[in-house]
């Protein structure tokens, strides 16, 4: 079933920090579930999430549990951790009136009963912002659509973006899978240019973030690497600007995409003319 983007716009995108604040943070359990559970690789890939529209979620990459592999994840449309094997949710934790330590304990506890190591001791090689709720239960009753709109935030773009990478099949190296970091929280995937995987190989992050500290609100980049003189940047198709301070690419914020008529057929039209427009300029 396509995404319904006429949904999109309940909340306006710059009020959704808060919604994303906690949903970042309760993103990290199915990341420590990962680093417990499955063989470390140099670029952290496998902590990183794939978005699972037929659950709505953020999910982790197969943990080995006895029995069949499973994943552990996150469905923010109502703050909860999931676990799931195909297409069932085998279990689920609702943070709302929950501490983020009971988040872990309920998931260790779920982690042991599958035989699969505990989240609760791993040590993330990076740091987050202390936790909103200062170790304070959660309390979500005024944020459930900002929760709801949030989710669509990953939902609809992934969609465009897996059009966008399905479009580029033929390309070589070409994209790379459609992954959530939990460090940033963004979505993206890497179109690499090059084969090579020095610093000077050429490619084009295309992703998605939910806010950051650059932009307090959703917005789609086009980020190409190594990043263009900025004295002479090509003009960019509509809504996208480029964004020079802290990181380089084209961006089309979330109010900017909610303004555009289609806005599904015109955020892929964005991505892919940008997109071009980078891959030209680096003589790819």
């Amino acid at each position: 079933m396509r995404f319904d983007w006429s949904k999109m716009g309940r909340m306006p995108p710059a009020g959704l920090v808060a919604a994303r604040d906690l949903a970042h943070h309760a993103a990290q359990w199915p990341a420590k579930a990962a680093h417990a559970n499955l063989s470390a690789v140099p670029d952290d890939s496998h902590s990183a999430f794939t978005w699972d529209a037929s659950h709505a979620a953020l999910v982790s990459r197969v943990l080995p549990a006895k029995g069949g592999g499973v994943r552990v994840g996150i469905r923010m449309a109502r703050l909860e951790l999931v676990v799931t094997s195909g297409d069932s949710v085998l279990d689920a934790f609702q943070f709302d009136g929950k501490t983020d330590a009971a988040a872990g304990a309920w998931l260790d506890s779920k982690l042991h009963a599958l035989g699969l190591n505990p989240a609760g001791g791993v040590r993330l090689p990076y740091a987050l912002p202390a936790h909103p709720t200062g170790g304070r239960s959660h309390e979500l009753g005024m944020l459930g659509r900002e929760l709801g709109e949030l989710s669509r935030w990953f939902g609809g773009p992934a969609e465009v973006l897996e059009e966008f990478a399905g479009k580029l099949a033929g390309l070589r190296p070409g994209p790379g899978p459609l992954l959530c970091w939990p460090h940033h929280f963004d979505m993206a995937t890497l179109v690499r240019l090059d084969a090579g995987a020095g610093e000077s190989a050429r490619s084009v992050g295309v992703g998605v973030s939910p806010g950051d500290e650059f932009y307090a609100q959703p917005y789609v980049y086009v980020s190409p690497w190594p990043r263009f003189d900025g004295g002479n940047l090509p003009a960019l198709p509509p809504p996208g600007h480029w964004h020079t301070e802290g990181f380089f690419g084209a961006v089309a914020t979330g109010e900017e995409i909610l303004a555009m008529k289609d806005r599904g057929k015109a955020l892929l039209a964005f991505i892919t003319g940008a997109f071009e427009i980078g891959r030209a300029r680096l003589g790819a």
